[in-house]
């Protein structure tokens, strides 16, 4: 598509946009004007979608009219309420409804999957992560390997972007897997690099693993709701989630792990075990029949009840992503988002050595997701401070990059344009 850099072409984008609907149906933080910000920090938490506080309610009152009874005697039971997710989440990951359940929050579930996946033997012991990763991968990632009684500094091998680059090739990551695939134990990736928005070949660096028997794990943190994931034909091992990002349900909500159906049957398979990872046929029969006999499903990996109130912003934001026509839809327009903004601060091309910014994230939208980084070169908190003032709420990263992440399902191709001229007016 060719693009133009006027205000009035950025509004005939909005003017053809088949999802332009979607966006009524969050609210829109405002700001000191009482006008919407441009609300670019879908990465770092999505907005409310506005029927959220009224499934919420319904939970509560539920809570107050029948106490315990609530358990199977409300609107939505809460003793099965994580199955109502089940459907949904597995088509935005790409996996059969019985490779996925809601639960916990991510790293606690990144801990209970390498508590399973993750079993080093003198000769394979190795992670193979990004650098960098989201810090409380690195730590999770660093005290397994302390818990089994090794040394990070002996263990995890780091795909590195090299000299002036900032993000990593995939024949990069498949050719470490090549050269040390005799000591790797795991591959554990972000499916989006949180800092670049690069989005990576997890087929490819899947295939790559596994031939060597080596186990694969990714981090959809900043993937789910935001790309399209096919983890079940991928052969992805396992991976683990949050919702709060750009599936929309709200601080602190719940999250969510798949595990490939090959591994549910697997009776070997070690796990920290929980009652409603237990058979629903035998979970009340505690003193009856109190060995756990897991389920035959990614929910055998599921140690406690369902959180209620944390999973309950998820019937408001899932079939949302259901009505817009799953993630292709979303992914068309996405693409044309970052496309647009990428046009738009990089047009000009003999105004760029003038330029006091650069994109960090791929160039081609295929290898990105709704995020673009952009690398400040001078006084970068000046100028994040100066767009903040300007009404526009993105995140800032040290030492100099500002990340934002224009979501198709309430961003606008007009906002993008006013960015960039908030953006480079301000240089």
């Amino acid at each position: 598509m060719t693009f133009s850099a006027s205000e009035g072409f950025a509004r005939e984008l909005d003017a053809d946009d088949p999802l332009r609907d979607f966006r009524d149906k969050f609210h829109l933080p405002l700001g000191k004007d009482g006008k919407p910000v441009i609300y670019f920090a879908g990465n770092s938490l999505g907005l409310m979608p506005k029927s959220a506080k009224q499934i919420v309610d319904q939970e509560l009152d539920d809570w107050a009219t029948l106490g315990v009874d609530a358990h199977l005697n409300a609107a939505m039971p809460w003793y099965s309420y994580h199955e109502t997710f089940r459907e949904p989440t597995a088509r935005l990951v790409g996996a059969k409804p019985n490779e996925v359940i809601c639960m916990n929050s991510l790293t606690v579930n990144l801990h209970l999957m390498m508590a399973t996946f993750y079993r080093p033997t003198k000769s394979r012991f190795s992670i193979l992560m990004e650098d960098p990763a989201f810090p409380s991968d690195t730590y999770a990632i660093k005290t397994q390997i302390v818990h089994h009684g090794l040394k990070p500094e002996n263990t995890l091998l780091l795909a590195q972007p090299s000299d002036r680059e900032f993000t990593v090739p995939t024949e990069c990551i498949v050719d470490l897997i090549e050269s040390n695939a005799d000591q790797l134990a795991l591959v554990l990736l972000g499916g989006v690099n949180f800092f670049t928005g690069q989005l990576f070949d997890i087929r490819t660096i899947a295939i790559a693993a596994q031939k060597h028997g080596i186990i694969v794990g990714i981090d959809l943190a900043h993937a789910i709701g935001n790309v399209p994931l096919f983890l079940h034909d991928w052969n992805v091992d396992f991976a683990v989630w949050c919702s709060y990002k750009y599936l929309n349900a709200g601080p602190g909500a719940v999250a969510g792990a798949f595990v490939h159906e090959r591994h549910s049957g697997n009776i070997e398979l070690p796990r920290f075990g929980g009652w409603f990872g237990n058979d629903p046929n035998t979970r009340f029969r505690m003193q009856l029949e109190p060995e756990f006999i897991p389920v035959a499903s990614a929910d055998r990996w599921q140690v406690s009840n369902p959180p209620i109130l944390s999973m309950a912003p998820l019937r408001a934001s899932l079939p949302i992503f259901e009505e817009a026509g799953g993630m292709e839809s979303l992914r068309q327009k996405s693409v044309k988002l970052t496309s647009y903004l990428q046009f738009l601060l990089e047009s000009e091309p003999e105004e760029q050595s003038k330029r006091k910014h650069r994109l960090i994230t791929p160039g081609n939208p295929s290898e990105r997701g709704c995020q673009l980084s952009i690398l400040v070169q001078e006084h970068p908190k000046e100028l994040f401070g100066k767009l903040e003032s300007a009404g526009v709420k993105c995140d800032f990263r040290e030492p100099n990059v500002i990340r934002v992440a224009p979501t198709p399902l309430y961003n606008t191709f007009h906002e993008v344009w006013r960015f960039a001229k908030i953006l480079v007016d301000h240089e």
